[in-house]
């Protein structure tokens, strides 16, 4: 792939113009209720976890919708994608990618634009999901370099999936923080849906840290600030991820955490909720004993992942059965290993709180003392 000759970001139409597109798209595909199903890790291969050329794509696509595509905060990378593994370390930067010019700058409000794949050049394979492909490609008009999802109508329209998919882009779409990865916009063909995303151009997360074995507890204290910060940044908004481990973080240029799965998330102010979701390493008790549950499930995550940046897995792991991890978590069968510093040790724990209610409030994880131990401010 030619390098990016601009830093332009591409442009995906109005607010108004973005629902009124998701909702006609969402026409077009079966409704159902959303699956009340959970996966296991040990069960399932980890989204994007394999590479392939691009060759899935229909040139005389035909664009319907877009999204709102203010300018984002990232830098665009020419680097090649075919997920190499590197140092993983927050602060350094990455040296086999290529940057030009700077930060896009916020945009005025452009007319609605119409996508087609004929906008786009094509390149490396960026991974598989269950049900479409990821590639990395080039917008021709600007050269800014994104990730362009590829999703099969066939498979989204099956039950419970067009009204999830529906949900994923209408909230990501609307989402702005630099630990959030961007959907820039979306449009699709008579046989595929395509959405326009953010590059993170490091790779997926839950290969690095396989890679790695754990992290160290500065790099692990850096990546919990990050998803702290960008949690509070969703709550704020009234949505609750639900989904949070590391199949679903991405790492961007600079080494910073991206969020990069909504598709079990909710827009639910003021709501609480009962729907099963999620991994199952990751579930809270209350979802796990069937009761309501609200944004506090992801403070659980949240404690799930500290745990396993620093250990390697999931601390509620119970490979005999599904039951035996259940019953784990309903009890917070905690087991914290000996090289865990007290400091972090204390913020797992106040995370991991059975009662929703106890568990830390993200403001003050960002105050925790091991947090900023790690992460001072003039570090930040």
């Amino acid at each position: 792939m030619a390098s990016a000759a601009k830093t332009t970001p591409i442009s995906g139409g109005s607010t108004a113009g973005g629902n009124s597109s998701v909702t006609q798209l969402s026409s077009k595909l079966q409704q159902s209720h959303i699956s009340h199903g959970t996966t296991h890790r040990n069960g399932e291969a980890p989204p994007h976890s394999a590479r392939s050329t691009a060759s899935a794509a229909d040139p005389q696509a035909h664009s319907h919708s877009s999204q709102p595509a203010a300018a984002s905060s990232m830098q665009p990378t020419t680097r090649d994608a075919r997920g190499s593994a590197v140092d993983p370390s927050p602060s350094s930067s990455s040296t086999a990618a290529t940057t030009t010019g700077a930060p896009p700058t916020e945009r005025a409000a452009a007319p609605e634009r119409k996508w087609s794949l004929d906008d786009f050049d094509i390149g490396d394979g960026l991974g598989r999901g269950k049900f479409g492909r990821v590639y990395q490609a080039r917008e021709k008009s600007t050269g800014f370099v994104v990730a362009l999802k590829v999703l099969f109508k066939s498979e989204v329209k099956q039950p419970n999936l067009a009204r999830q998919l529906r949900r994923e882009v209408e909230i990501q779409s609307h989402l702005r923080h630099e630990n959030i990865l961007r959907l820039f916009g979306y449009f699709h063909d008579e046989k595929r849906v395509y959405l326009i995303l953010e590059y993170a151009s490091r790779g997926e997360l839950y290969k690095i840290l396989r890679k790695y074995g754990r992290f160290s507890e500065r790099r692990a204290s850096k990546y919990i600030m990050q998803m702290a910060r960008a949690l509070n940044y969703l709550h704020r908004k009234h949505v609750i991820h639900r989904d949070i481990k590391p199949e679903n973080l991405l790492v961007g240029e600079r080494g910073e955490l991206k969020i990069a799965d909504f598709g079990w998330s909710v827009h639910a102010p003021n709501s609480r909720r009962k729907t099963t979701c999620g991994t199952l390493d990751y579930l809270p008790p209350e979802i796990v004993e069937g009761r309501d549950h609200d944004e506090k499930v992801d403070l659980w995550s949240l404690g799930v992942l500290c745990y396993e940046f620093l250990v390697g897995v999931p601390p509620f792991e119970d490979l005999s059965s599904q039951q035996a991890t259940f019953k784990r978590i309903s009890r917070v069968d905690l087991k914290i290993p000996e090289h865990i510093s007290p400091g972090a040790t204390d913020l797992i724990r106040r995370l991991l709180k059975h009662n929703p209610a106890d568990r830390l409030h993200l403001d003050q994880v960002l105050q925790h003392p091991w947090i900023l131990e790690h992460n001072p401010p003039t570090a930040q």
